[in-house]
């Protein structure tokens, strides 16, 4: 069958009890440089980077190359000098005045859900390239990779957040790999985000499975990369 849609990865860090961020959801840096590195170098294998509003807004994230080393990466790669971005909101409550808009050197896509009001879908397209409005109540995210594979040609997506856009892509079957870097810390907190946060899966039967691929342990840190296996395995 044709694939209609990017080959879509997902890259996250987390400490070592699964946990992204404390529990008042404050942007942290969990990972080490070298986790940062190894990030942006993902990066330089994509078209597409995407994120969710949440995380937009949770500190000063560009999600653009990351500068001129790595521009020279995804060139060499035979890819644009710059990545294509997208965020996700449905409801469209996005911070106009966040710092990536004012970064103007790749297109920002947004998509949203008819559940955005008029109001916030005008305030989006005065600061982002397109705003696109897929789905009821959610984003339809198979809807949206299907566009972004026809219309901006991307063979591959790097989403970096958060839990409920990353847990919405698994439980649809729309990841195919995932990145996750084991960091040496312990933050606790039963409201604290996962890598896989959402509604969750009711039965382990249902849950997805994974298969380790790669490990490397760089000092206390583990990176890992899996791949998503379907259900039939």
């Amino acid at each position: 069958m044709k694939r209609e849609r990017p080959f879509v990865l997902i890259n996250m860090a987390m400490s070592a009890d699964g946990k992204i961020a404390s529990a008042n959801r404050q942007l942290i840096s969990i990972g080490t440089k070298r986790d940062q590195d190894h990030l942006l170098k993902l990066r330089t294998t994509v078209d597409t980077v995407m994120c969710g509003a949440r995380t937009i807004e949770s500190g000063d994230i560009i999600m653009d190359a990351g500068g001129k080393k790595y521009e020279q990466l995804r060139i060499s790669n035979g890819l644009q000098k710059q990545n294509t971005r997208v965020l996700v909101s449905g409801s469209g409550t996005i911070n106009p005045t966040s710092k990536i808009f004012h970064n103007r050197n790749s297109p920002i896509i947004i998509f949203v859900s008819k559940k955005a009001t008029t109001k916030n879908i005008e305030k989006l397209k005065k600061v982002a390239d397109k705003v696109i409005v897929y789905g009821n109540k959610t984003v339809s995210l198979g809807r949206a990779l299907k566009y972004l594979y026809q219309r901006y040609n991307s063979k591959r997506l790097l989403c970096e957040g958060g839990g409920e856009l990353n847990f919405a892509l698994i439980r649809q079957g729309l990841v195919d790999e995932l990145h996750l870097t084991i960091c040496p810390r312990l933050l606790g907190g039963r409201n604290s985000p996962t890598i896989a946060d959402g509604i969750g899966f009711s039965q382990l039967i249902k849950s997805t499975r994974l298969q380790l691929t790669a490990q490397k342990l760089i000092d206390d840190e583990l990176f890992t990369t899996w791949k998503i296996r379907p259900k039939s395995d």
